[in-house]
């Protein structure tokens, strides 16, 4: 029998600012919260002369989460 592939969501966040940059405690606080919801970063892509990253990450695609999709809150 063969076994149902993995599906994915993922998660795109830019943050930092043109003159505050990236600081650290509001990157760390900021992936804590992801981290509690089941996020896993797989990436970063600096923007340069922005003083911004993009945060790319991914969580296990499940009923649950495909549910909180179709139905988010207000």
């Amino acid at each position: 029998m063969a076994e149902e592939m993995q599906k994915w969501e993922y998660r795109v966040q830019t943050v930092g600012g043109f003159f505050k940059g990236v600081p650290a405690d509001e990157l760390e606080e900021l992936l804590n919260e992801w981290g509690v919801d089941g996020w896993e970063v797989v990436s970063t892509h600096i923007l340069e002369n922005a003083n911004k990253i993009n945060v790319i990450a991914k969580r296990p695609l499940t009923r649950t989460t495909r549910r909180e999709r179709s139905m988010p809150s207000s």
